[in-house]
């Protein structure tokens, strides 16, 4: 059987990362909450790439799995209730889950990065916006306060806060949502990272900050040439600036694809029912589409594909067996580079 890695195409020299691979490699990865109430299965087998330049956006509802898995790349869960069974997070070919806490310190933050959902949650109220960005020099650089706040309002001026020097001292109540969410960015980049970790970084802002941040967030990637993983359940979001999509469901990955070629035609119907809910100028005055039940409890997933109790497509063979995550082709039997679907109907999909 074809797996995962073969249908993915190999990275090519100027985007591997330092040893030719790829600059992070998520397999077989799972992740389980064990609770009172029974283990919930949040991420079951995920497999992912990532190389330099590049961005992956990962797509879904609330609850799929992508935060979780985010945050298991950044060694952040809470453990327990959270456990890892089995996987493997590469970062550069080295496995970053059998690494010891003091090595995966050294990565976090330095190497890979993480843009949090909710700036003013995040942001430490009773210290300055300066004091917070300088915090990444002093530790990891060993940077005295003036030289640290000397770098902080570099950043500020980097990611285009305005007056960045008058405003270093002021405090996160004090700027707007938009300008914390660029604060953020900042201290991603401040150690200028080989990879961003970006999780909705657009959540809460009205529609042209959240351009103004995309905008922002692909500008940095082309000038430092970083890897960025896109978390999102908007599609819009993602349509310019990402290379690749991983759309997950239930804590797996249903779909992957080039950007491009999955807006065109997907091949799951999780997917299409995703697409299909993108409010549209020509359907003014229509109901708009929504998918039909809502996303299993990961404590009692369906059997068979997870996605059969809303699937407009489902059959008996749907109910009871786990689809692989396998190739995509033509109806020729041409091959389409990057395309996998785990649906047994991917066929009537995709060319239906």
């Amino acid at each position: 059987m074809t797996t995962i890695e073969e249908v993915v195409p190999a990275p090519s020299p100027r985007d591997a990362g330092a040893d030719g691979g790829p600059l992070l490699e998520v397999r077989d990865l799972h992740v389980e909450f064990h609770t009172r109430d029974g283990v919930v299965k949040a991420v079951n087998g995920v497999n992912y790439s990532v190389n330099a330049g590049e961005t992956l956006a990962v797509l879904g509802e609330s609850g799929s799995g992508k935060s979780v898995t985010a945050q298991a790349i950044m060694g952040i869960l809470d453990m327990p209730p959270a456990k890892i069974p089995q996987g493997e997070i590469r970062f550069r070919g080295q496995d970053m889950l059998t690494m010891s806490a003091e090595e995966r310190r050294k990565i976090r933050g330095r190497r890979i990065a993480m843009i949090f959902q909710d700036a003013l949650s995040s942001l430490n109220p009773v210290l300055t916006v300066g004091y917070q960005l300088g915090e990444m020099f002093r530790v990891h650089q060993g940077l005295s306060k003036k030289d640290a706040k000397a770098k902080a309002i570099e950043l500020m001026d980097r990611v285009k806060i305005p007056a960045a020097a008058a405003r270093v001292n002021d405090y996160p109540h004090q700027f707007s949502g938009g300008m914390r969410q660029r604060i953020m960015i900042a201290m991603a980049l401040a150690l200028e990272p080989d990879l961003i970790i970006a999780d909705e970084p657009t959540t809460a802002l009205d529609v042209t900050v959240q351009a103004q941040v995309m905008d922002l967030l692909a500008e940095l990637q082309r000038e430092y040439n970083m890897g960025l993983i896109l978390i999102t359940h908007d599609l819009g979001v993602v349509a310019d600036v990402a290379d690749k999509i991983a759309v997950m469901y239930a804590g797996r990955i249903v779909e992957q694809a080039p950007v491009h070629e999955l807006y065109k035609r997907p091949a799951h119907p999780y997917t299409r029912g995703l697409l299909d809910s993108i409010p549209r100028l020509d359907q003014k005055g229509q109901e708009l589409y929504a998918i039909k039940g809502l996303p299993p409890n990961l404590l009692r997933v369906p059997t068979g594909c997870a996605f059969n109790p809303r699937c407009p497509k489902a059959q008996d063979i749907c109910r009871t067996q786990i689809p692989d995550l396998l190739p995509v082709t033509e109806r020729d039997g041409g091959e389409l580079p990057g395309r996998a679907s785990a649906c047994h109907f991917w066929k009537e999909t995709i060319h239906g």
